[in-house]
């Protein structure tokens, strides 16, 4: 009987184990966020500042190559009013990895980005490129938000000019 029970007792842990197992959406999460990706290229197309601010969530942060980091969905909403009002300004990332965690709540991509903006001094085009990585969270309704997104850019900045040298 002590066997008959025991026996019980582990199919029944066995078999709650099995049930309170969260079901495996790595596949799913990895296509949402490549389609996340993509929604959000076409959206810099149109250059709704809101619509791309929604990608971020509240406490993100945006680092980009030249600037401060911008702390905050409200900052960097704010931080690409500016950025998107240059009317040469494109911009085009592609991941070339997506990499889900076991956990199904963090995520990150990495992959290239192009862009070009008018240098606001010279008001001459500048083509950039480089690498970025943005990190996601899973949101309580399932989305994905960017919690931190860094671009690196792989372009050398101009060399400085040569102090003008002091008369004798």
């Amino acid at each position: 009987m002590k066997k008959l029970v025991l026996a019980c007792a582990a199919a029944a842990l066995t078999m709650y184990a099995c049930k309170s197992a969260a079901p495996d959406t790595h596949d799913a999460d990895v296509k949402a966020i490549q389609d996340l990706e993509s929604h959000w290229n076409q959206d810099y197309v149109g250059k709704d500042t809101a619509k791309i601010a929604s990608y971020y969530a509240d406490d993100a942060v945006l680092i980009t190559p030249g600037a401060p980091p911008l702390v905050g969905k409200d900052a960097i909403q704010k931080g690409l009013a500016q950025f998107l009002s240059d009317p040469g300004m494109t911009l085009g990332f592609h991941p070339s990895r997506v990499e889900v965690a076991k956990s199904g709540d963090i995520a990150y991509t990495e992959g290239s980005y192009t862009m070009t903006m008018t240098d606001p001094q010279t008001k001459q085009v500048m083509n950039d490129h480089g690498s970025y990585v943005t990190d996601y969270r899973k949101q309580p309704d399932g989305s994905w938000k960017a919690v931190a997104d860094i671009a690196c850019s792989e372009v050398r900045p101009p060399a400085a000019l040569p102090a003008k040298a002091k008369k004798l």
